[in-house]
């Protein structure tokens, strides 16, 4: 009764903000657009090369609004809101730039706002407020444990964990977690070691060689301020099948943990932030699952359908806008697409869609509406054709990252090199399936693919940090997600 109570108080909290929010908007249109994504999938290249396209003018044939000379300008408005940190924009462009050096990764949520002055199609002047938000993918990956119990996740979370590759990885938690006996009384050092055992076999699966998705709960990996907390320091226990937790015990002290968590850190984010995303994009870097084997893939398919699950979609009318806003648009982006030859990009956008098919399904008999999309918002590579023996291979050139390896060589982080990426399967269910592909063959003749990616650094930019960046298909991706809010 109590919880039914407080979730009613939560609808009509939300619902009067919507409200005080949609009079805002009426003289000041404002988008929200949310940019998440798992680790090390390019969410902050993508906010930078978005933003520096916009407001530098940027080479942008399929965003019609800007192709066709209709909009004015754009220009950065001060952070809206008082409560998150502004997403360092200046920062990223020079890191990029002038260092060339990718910009490190979203720990923590962070806002820019963008004001765009665009001309309609009728000829009237208007101006469109874009708030942009980032936030890790991770923290999409919490929502659904509001509705879970303690030992809901409790026995999730054992049961993923006793599967390959992930019950290698979880040896020494688990050797832990059989010493602990839930019943009795609670132990300091004993929980202080299993969330450390856990935190270290959730690292251990989200490592490239692995790339694991599904990691939850997503702050165990970047806990800010909130390092040490009782609210990080729990863990799954092998819990009884009925019953319920002795006060005092270990099963007592882990669930007021995890309760602890769902209400100090996944509510206020449900809740600040999440509700009140009108677009979103989700980028995905499928490169790195492709490393790793089918079951990253799979596990990957799985994180995106949770994710998915989690957001309030369907089609936008005045009532959801007054009452509580929808996402009625959601983009899917496969990143790095520059680390393959075009050739292999539809089929790229191929496998990402045969990753959230029933997902997006059943957003779009919600009403939203979804698409897939291979992009790089800032391309590292150009191709060319190489001859090798008797063969002309279709290949990208590159300054790998310095460190990168292939083969015996290691590079310097300063010299091009040409690579045959490999031709990605056309018919994607194998790749789910069938472990062949992923054997790191050595790409020697067409159709040998070598999925070991090389990392590039970003492009040289001569005319500085002012100039267009190369990008593919940032400018689609654009148009998706905003492009008949200028019309």
């Amino acid at each position: 009764m109590a919880a039914g109570l407080s979730d009613l108080i939560e609808e009509f909290r939300l619902s009067a903000r919507s409200l005080l929010e949609y009079g805002e908007n009426i003289f000041n249109p404002t988008l929200r657009l949310g940019v998440t994504g798992l680790s090390r999938a390019g969410k902050t290249v993508f906010i930078t090369a978005l933003v520096h396209g916009l407001l530098r003018g940027g080479r942008f044939p399929v965003f019609e609004s800007l192709a066709t000379g209709r909009i004015a300008g754009a220009r950065l408005e001060p952070q809206p809101d008082d409560g998150v940190p502004r997403f360092a924009y200046e920062q990223h462009v020079r890191t990029l730039v002038e260092e060339r050096r990718w910009p490190d990764s979203t720990v923590d949520i962070s806002e820019l706002r963008l004001a765009i002055d665009y001309q309609r199609q009728n000829g009237a002047s208007r101006t469109l407020t874009l708030d942009i938000v980032d936030y890790p993918g991770e923290w999409l990956l919490d929502l659904p444990l509001l509705t879970k119990s303690y030992a809901q996740w409790s026995a999730e979370s054992l049961a993923l964990s006793r599967q390959q590759p992930r019950a290698a990885l979880a040896a020494p938690w688990h050797a832990h977690l059989a010493t602990l006996r839930p019943l009795e009384r609670e132990d300091e050092q004993a929980t202080l070691t299993a969330a450390r055992l856990f935190t270290d076999y959730l690292r251990a699966c989200r490592d490239e060689r692995f790339a694991m998705s599904l990691l939850p709960p997503g702050r165990f990996l970047m806990p800010g301020g909130l390092a040490g907390s009782p609210a990080l320091t729990f863990a799954p226990l092998d819990l009884p099948t009925d019953g319920a937790a002795p006060d005092g015990s270990l099963w007592a002290m882990m669930q007021r943990r995890y309760e602890a968590y769902k209400a100090i850190v996944v509510r206020p984010f449900f809740r600040d932030h999440f509700t009140r995303l009108d677009r979103q994009i989700v980028l995905v870097d499928a490169l790195a699952a492709f490393n790793a084997g089918p079951e990253a893939l799979r596990d990957l398919e799985g994180a995106l359908a949770g994710i998915l699950d989690c957001f309030n979609i369907g089609r936008s009318t005045l009532w959801s806008t007054i009452f509580r806003p929808r996402i009625d648009r959601i983009l899917f982006a496969a990143t790095k697409a520059d680390h393959l030859h075009r050739s292999s990009h539809d089929r790229l956008e191929a496998i990402l869609k045969r990753m959230v098919e029933r997902a997006a399904a059943r957003a779009e008999f919600a009403g939203a509406q979804t698409d897939v999309v291979a992009l790089a918002a800032v391309r590292a590579t150009r191709e060319a054709m190489v001859r090798r023996g008797h063969d002309t291979l279709p290949s990208i050139l590159g300054v790998p990252v310095a460190g990168e390896t292939s083969g015996d060589e290691t590079f310097d982080g300063h010299t091009e090199v040409a690579t045959f990426p490999g031709d990605l399967p056309a018919e994607t269910d194998a790749l789910f399936r069938d472990p062949a592909p992923f054997r790191g063959l050595t790409a020697t003749a067409p159709g040998q693919a070598d999925f070991r990616f090389l990392k590039f650094r970003p492009p040289p930019v001569e005319a500085g940090p002012d100039a267009p960046l190369p990008h593919i298909r940032l400018d689609r991706a654009l148009q998706f997600l905003i492009g008949d809010r200028l019309q």
